[in-house]
């Protein structure tokens, strides 16, 4: 049966949405073309946020709820009118990106079942110097939304102290995030040791709700997560629709709006008729250029204070001030001597919690998972039958990771169980969800040449 499709003529091209009455949100109804005729009325503001970006593709072929993958690399079959431009990334690998500038290109993207738009921090013009520094709060498990607004109030005054214009948005997930447009002349590097200084100064100034620590046993309130700046980072850009079921916007806000926003009000469905009438909040982003010479002292500062550069995510290079790349509770103290134990697997697996790694922590694996809401949904199962530990348990102890799998991500939980009595803690027992993301892929895993697939 020939595919269905439908072509549209959008900035003078024809171009086609294949299956466009799919439903790519069963909980709201929207289809496939709903997602595109969303984007087209928003364009000017997405394209605000991903034009002349390098941008990596993550595609829900399936729709909201279905896996999603990341495509780097441009699909090889594509009109002669699709921008790309080569990327080089820490790996040494290179790809060859899409790049979009105009509506067409955008709906070319949305076809191929892209939800959210993730663009690199740089321009085609210059791949090696960001014009952008992204902030991005993240909140720990069980924290308010209220709470991330306040850390958003305070990271407003430390930009301005520091002569940055800030522009909010909501992430259309459970954080907030601010651009600052800068001067193109900084290496990734560069601008990622100016993010570690604001999330620092952050935290001096809110202790009690802002953290600027890697390690997610060190952390509390909200993340200032400083290494969304790192190179090969992406974050989905202003007006990306998100894959929640009630198919939120990650959606540009003016700063007197943000102490009383509600993510949940911002919608496929509501932000068109926000844009058309107020306007575009982020219009005047490009005209705000600033520098981060100030947040350069800071860092030196910093530095002559005794603040080492802060941890990098795993896989990338060492650093040569970096700190050992290892969690606080892991490390070796005094003699040299093996602190803490490796916590045993759950039953039929042969990792556990934290791999072949010691920790000083009690810590139990609850649920390896290809998606969030079922890995929760294990967590909720486990709390049913643990109604006396539950209360013992913080929420900064309620460890969610997401895991990089052969082609998409999955949801590993963890408890740590410091704060329950010893004769209450429960045992390592059967996974509650127990997915693996690598049956049946033959290839090599990261980490050293030749490396292969462990089962279990």
């Amino acid at each position: 049966m020939p595919t269905e499709k439908q072509v549209l003529q959008v900035a003078g091209r024809d171009v086609a949405v294949s299956n466009p009455s799919k439903v790519f949100f069963p909980k709201t109804g929207h289809t496939k073309l709903d997602l595109v005729r969303y984007y087209l009325s928003v364009a000017d503001g997405a394209l605000r946020g991903i034009g002349g970006r390098p941008m990596a593709l993550k595609r829900f072929v399936h729709g909201a709820e279905g896996e999603f993958f990341f495509q780097k690399r441009a699909p090889k079959s594509r009109p002669e009118w699709i921008d790309t431009v080569e990327l080089k990334f820490p790996s040494g690998r290179t790809a060859d990106e899409i790049v979009v500038t105009d509506a067409a290109q955008l709906v070319w993207v949305i076809n191929l079942g892209c939800i959210d738009l993730n663009p690199h921090p740089v321009r085609v013009a210059d791949l090696d110097h960001p014009d952008e520094l992204r902030v991005d709060l993240d909140p720990v498990p069980g924290v308010a939304w209220s709470q991330v607004l306040e850390v958003a109030g305070v990271t407003a005054e430390v930009l301005d102290d520091f002569g940055l214009v800030g522009w909010p948005k909501t992430s259309g997930s459970r954080g907030l995030h601010i651009y600052c447009r800068i001067d193109q002349r900084w290496s990734f590097t560069e601008v990622r040791s100016a993010a570690v200084a604001l999330a620092r100064e952050v935290e001096r100034r809110a202790p009690q709700i802002a953290t600027s620590k890697w390690w997610k046993e060190e952390r509390h309130g909200v993340f200032v997560d400083y290494n969304q700046n790192a190179k090969d980072r992406t974050i989905a850009s202003a007006y990306s629709v998100r894959p929640t079921p009630d198919a939120r916007v990650s959606t540009p806000l003016r700063w007197d709006e943000v102490a009383d926003c509600d993510p949940a009000d911002f919608t496929m469905d509501t932000v068109p008729a926000r844009v058309a009438a107020i306007g575009e909040p982020g219009e005047g982003i490009d005209s705000a250029v600033g520098s981060l010479e100030p947040l350069f002292d800071l860092a030196a500062r910093q530095k002559a204070a005794g603040l080492e550069d802060a941890p990098w995510p795993p896989h990338y290079e060492k650093q040569e001030e970096e700190p050992p790349r290892v969690q606080p509770s892991k490390r070796a103290r005094g003699s040299g001597e093996r602190e803490g134990t490796v916590p045993p697997p759950a039953p039929g697996k042969t990792s556990g919690p934290t791999g072949r790694r010691r920790t000083t922590v009690p810590l139990i694996e609850i649920a390896r998972a290809a998606t969030k809401e079922d890995a929760l949904e294990g967590l909720e199962r486990w709390k049913a039958r643990h109604v006396d530990v539950w209360p013992h348990i913080a929420e900064a102890d309620v460890l969610i990771d997401s895991m990089r799998g052969p082609s998409t991500t999955w949801t590993r939980i963890r408890l740590n169980l410091k704060n329950v009595p010893d004769e209450k803690r429960p045992p390592q027992e059967e996974l509650e969800v127990d997915f693996d993301p690598w049956e049946g892929y033959t290839g090599s895993l990261p980490g050293p040449p030749g490396r292969r697939k462990q089962s279990s």
